[in-house]
């Protein structure tokens, strides 16, 4: 668990702002989640607190990692209503899915997550470009964080690159950079402005 001082807010002006990072245990969800962390403890306005989950399914099973985001010191680490979902496959979607606020927005690994639960979403082909334009389908998780980092608003894109770049093996950081860039410039086609209120629709009354 890591747990700094930070700065960001919540796009509701909220003072916590959670993200669960979700998939298998082979898609790097737990590394998704430490290095925003870290990214995010460069900024001293703010605190920031990260916590994961393994399960017995691990690969190709489903498995989670948090973070939350906060103005004041954070007195429980774990998600309470999350802002924003990944999830990088069906089983983490499924699972993990009512665990965010009514007006949360889900991004999807386009392909990998065929049943969207909600209007609301963002799908994006990651791994799909991670094997067709990167070459390497493990940068996936790479595509995703970028993704996430610009379509949460929550942390300076630069400093997510940074905070990624300190994390890899050594000869590593061309392809991961390249990767990480691809997701901020899809992320960049979504306007969150055109997506329905909430995930929650008012016919089925939930």
């Amino acid at each position: 668990m890591i747990m700094h001082q930070e700065s960001g807010l919540h796009s509701s002006g909220a003072d916590r702002y959670e993200i669960c990072f979700s998939g298998s245990g082979g898609q790097g969800i737990i590394t998704q989640a430490i290095i925003f962390a870290q990214a995010v403890s460069a900024d001293k306005d703010k605190y920031v607190c990260q916590t994961q989950s393994y399960g017995p399914e691990a690969r190709g099973g489903k498995s989670k990692a948090e973070v939350v985001i906060s103005k004041k010191p954070i007195d429980y680490p774990k998600a309470l209503g999350l802002d924003l979902l990944l999830s990088m496959n069906q089983a983490a979607c499924d699972a993990y899915f009512f665990d965010l606020n009514s007006d949360g927005i889900l991004i999807i690994d386009k392909g990998l997550v065929e049943h969207s639960p909600t209007s609301r979403v963002v799908a994006i082909p990651f791994t799909q470009i991670a094997s067709k334009e990167i070459g390497q389908a493990v940068t996936a998780n790479m595509i995703a964080l970028g993704a996430v980092g610009l379509l949460s608003g929550q942390v300076d894109p630069d400093l997510l690159e940074q905070a990624l770049l300190s994390k890899i093996p050594a000869g590593m950081e061309k392809i991961n950079s390249a990767a990480f860039q691809r997701g901020v410039q899809e992320a960049k086609k979504i306007n969150l402005a055109t997506l329905p209120r909430s995930v929650i629709s008012e016919e089925e009354g939930w």
